[in-house]
């Protein structure tokens, strides 16, 4: 991995306002991601390249999903009833400007061998926990030999019946994808991998080659895209990268409304945006390619999916909606189904 050799991106760091913000917030890309940039402002330069914006912004929270209190142990978050995520890396191949726990990047806690102990303890006495997503940093830049006595582990306990990886190393840094890495996955099935491709130009040769090779080996893939001002808050681009996905297998899964962490507010779209851009998408590419547009609250209160409103009317007989054309269309309902139907939409 190369960071901050990349001759076009070398000269970023001369800059004296780059410097302010770096001493704060620190700068690492790789030469795959820095060579998909055409210029500064671009889709790809804006999650990559530091900005004044980080400094200047107040708002938010620097723990906007409450995780640190959500701990019972270092490093393991335990918000839902059957699911716990475990942050087993520090290390990302790429400091995304957006991210969600830059609050980390300059003071990481320690990953030391007691409390990895102390995580696999939680487990293996939680037997609800029947689903464990491993994250950080990102768990496939751990050496092969770590990674594979954390999915060991986990695989050897009877209750866990999931593993997810949270990865965005295909899409970053793809060279790092090889028959060996997918092979060690394969081995530990089922194990599922969640992918971060946040534009279409984050699709080529590369990436391509690697999600393959992920797919080739039977991991189930999907990707979590943020919705982020400047980079892809329309839909002609997401749409493209949608459909783009599908011929990587890659499944998308989430449209994720960015999370109100504190230097990142220059990246916020209102929740609208996203709505209008599900209602312009829907039916205009594969009912596959259509992922659920979520926020996550602040404070741990979890996820929740927010869907565009195309119920226009609830009739005795009938409800009336919105077809993807425009055109209003009546659906006929059960005798008494009206009554319910209100109570379920808030009508």
């Amino acid at each position: 991995m190369r960071i901050h050799q990349e001759p076009n991106v070398q000269w970023l760091l001369e800059e004296e306002s780059i410097q302010r913000v770096v001493e704060e917030f620190p700068f690492r890309t790789t030469r795959h991601y820095s060579q998909l940039m055409k210029h500064r402002g671009d889709a790809i330069g804006k999650q990559m390249i530091p900005d004044m914006a980080e400094l200047r912004d107040g708002s938010g929270y620097e723990d906007p999903l409450a995780e640190e209190s959500l701990s019972p142990v270092p490093n393991l978050v335990h918000r839902y009833p059957n699911r716990v995520l475990w942050l087993v890396s520090h290390e990302c191949a790429m400091n995304c400007r957006f991210c969600t726990r830059k609050r980390r990047w300059k003071n990481p806690l320690p990953l030391t061998e007691e409390d990895f102990q102390r995580g696999l303890g939680y487990i293996s006495s939680h037997r609800e926990i029947r689903d464990v997503l491993l994250s950080g940093g990102d768990p496939l830049l751990l050496p092969l030999d770590r990674l594979d006595r954390i999915l060991s582990s986990l695989k050897s306990m009877e209750h866990v019946q999931v593993i997810r990886i949270g990865s965005r190393i295909p899409c970053v840094l793809p060279e790092k994808i090889q028959e060996d890495l997918a092979a060690l996955l394969a081995k530990h099935h089922p194990v599922f991998v969640n992918l971060h491709f946040n534009h279409p130009r984050e699709i080529n040769g590369e990436s391509r080659r690697a999600c393959e090779c992920l797919a080739d080996a039977g991991i189930p893939l999907g990707s979590q895209t943020v919705l982020l001002k400047g980079v892809n808050d329309d839909g002609e681009t997401l749409g493209e990268l949608f459909q783009n996905l599908l011929t990587m297998r890659v499944k998308p899964y989430y449209l994720l409304q960015m999370d109100l962490t504190r230097s990142t507010s220059h990246f916020r779209t209102p929740l609208s945006e996203g709505l209008k851009i599900l209602k312009q998408l829907r039916n205009h590419i594969s009912g596959l390619a259509m992922p659920q547009f979520v926020i996550d609250l602040p404070g741990g209160h979890g996820k929740i999916p927010l869907l565009p409103h195309s119920v226009e009317e609830l009739r005795d007989d009938a409800m009336v909606v919105r077809d993807f054309r425009g055109d209003r269309c009546s659906y006929p309902l059960l005798p008494g189904e009206c009554f319910s139907l209100r109570k379920l939409m808030g009508f």
